[in-house]
């Protein structure tokens, strides 16, 4: 199929969010040829981040996107991810597949910065318009589109809006209602920082337990740089607004109070971090995905949490599908229909892992921490127990990706 030869009436697409699956999806759209315009309320695509993994389908979308040999030049290639005890002693240490679930010479972990940079310069040579400093602030759908009026005053009209901005979305609160009903909290509360290599670590990790209490430090290959996270479990959300750091930073200092190894040091410099992000560890679960003429796509409609290390993934590849569903259907709301029909088996099933991550990598209680050491202690004998990774590769690639392209080239 030629990229700029539709079959029916060029739609107007607006997409908002510029993360991962907002930029993924513009980039399909663009080249099944939509007309694509991108709303992102930051002043340039978001960089930075802790590393992400791009695991599954969600290789070959990179595949197809003519993206994967630069994600394999960006492979971190962890080594190990080491677990100590209260004491600071080594409680084990294991290859961050056993955890994960990857496929150590296929699925690949990269600084999220760069997959995003990737992102913004692939569809930076399309012909899709990004509109920075800007958002969403109200949404109007006649059923034959939606008009759109944006923060800066202006009213734009689409055929239709697909949401892509993050696990606190807008665009769903606009079509849906509050957050409250579709957040899913898991029980822990996290933050993620950086801070300097004191430890001189290179391409592993460390994870420090105390029951209900973590501190992680990841080193990406010989960086000078560390990302730090502190995570505290908690029955129920802290009432904390998203954007009181303040706040934040004095509950977080007062759950770690006290605790041994060198934790101290990370809350000293989670204090004067200018790169702190704080939220609960939570998931997004809807009925449905869909309204209308607006849908969601990403985090906004399926965030697994960071247990399930699937994020980006699920990302990647349920903006493909969309895309696709919409190229080869000619009503929307039937491609919202088989979008979802394809795709919410396999990100429930994705979801459901942060509950073995979960209990592995963030033990609540003494006893859970006791079960989780003996596993590390057996790796190496007869009698091992299986790791979360089992279970997870399975999930990770029982997905087949559609070729949206064999069909579009069969209609013509």
């Amino acid at each position: 199929m030629n990229e700029h030869s539709p079959t029916r009436q060029r739609r107007r697409i607006l997409v908002s969010g510029a993360s991962i699956a907002g930029p993924t999806i513009a980039y399909w759209l663009d080249r099944f040829g939509f007309d694509v315009s991108v709303v992102e309320r930051a002043a340039t695509m978001r960089g930075g981040g802790y590393p992400i993994d791009v695991r599954g389908p969600a290789v070959d979308v990179a595949e197809r996107m003519g993206i994967l040999p630069m994600l394999q030049d960006a492979h971190i290639q962890s080594k190990r991810i080491t677990f100590l005890h209260p004491d600071g002693g080594v409680a084990g240490a294991i290859r961050p597949e056993e955890l994960t679930g990857g496929e150590e010479k296929r699925d690949i972990e990269l600084p999220r910065g760069e997959l995003t940079d990737l992102l913004s310069r692939l569809t930076g040579d399309r012909s899709i318009r990004y509109m920075f400093n800007n958002s969403i602030a109200s949404l109007s759908d006649d059923g034959a589109g939606v008009s759109v009026t944006f923060e800066s005053g202006a009213t734009e009209y689409y055929d239709l809006v697909i949401g892509t901005d993050g696990i606190h979305s807008r665009t769903r609160r606009l079509i849906f209602g509050p957050e409250e009903p579709f957040s899913h909290y898991l029980g822990y509360c996290y933050n993620g920082f950086t801070m300097p290599n004191f430890l001189g670590l290179s391409h592993e990790s460390l994870t420090y337990t105390t029951p209900g209490r973590y501190a992680v430090l990841s080193a990406v290959k010989n960086s000078p740089t560390l990302h730090a996270f502190l995570i505290f479990a908690s029955e129920e959300p802290p009432i904390i607004e998203h954007r009181d750091p303040a706040g934040q930073r004095r509950l977080t200092a007062e759950k770690f109070d006290g605790i041994g190894w060198e934790v101290s040091r990370l809350v000293q410099a989670m204090q004067h971090a200018d790169d702190l992000y704080y939220d609960v560890v939570s998931q997004i679960r809807l009925d449905r995905w869909s309204k209308g003429r607006v849908v969601l796509v990403g985090d906004s409609a399926f965030a697994p949490s960071f247990l399930s290390g699937q994020g980006s993934s699920l990302a990647m590849i349920g903006a493909y599908i969309l895309a696709g569903e919409l190229a080869t259907r000619d009503d929307p709301t039937d491609a919202f229909v088989s979008y979802e029909k394809l795709m919410r088996p396999f990100a429930e099933a994705n979801q459901n892992l942060a509950g073995d991550g979960g209990a592995f990598l963030l033990p609540r209680t003494q006893e859970e921490t006791e079960m989780r050491n003996r596993m590390l202690a057996s790796l190496n004998s007869s009698d091992a127990e299986a790791m979360p990774g089992e279970i997870s590769r399975a999930v990770h690639s029982s997905l087949k990706l559609p070729d949206y392209e064999r069909t579009l080239n069969g209609k013509h």
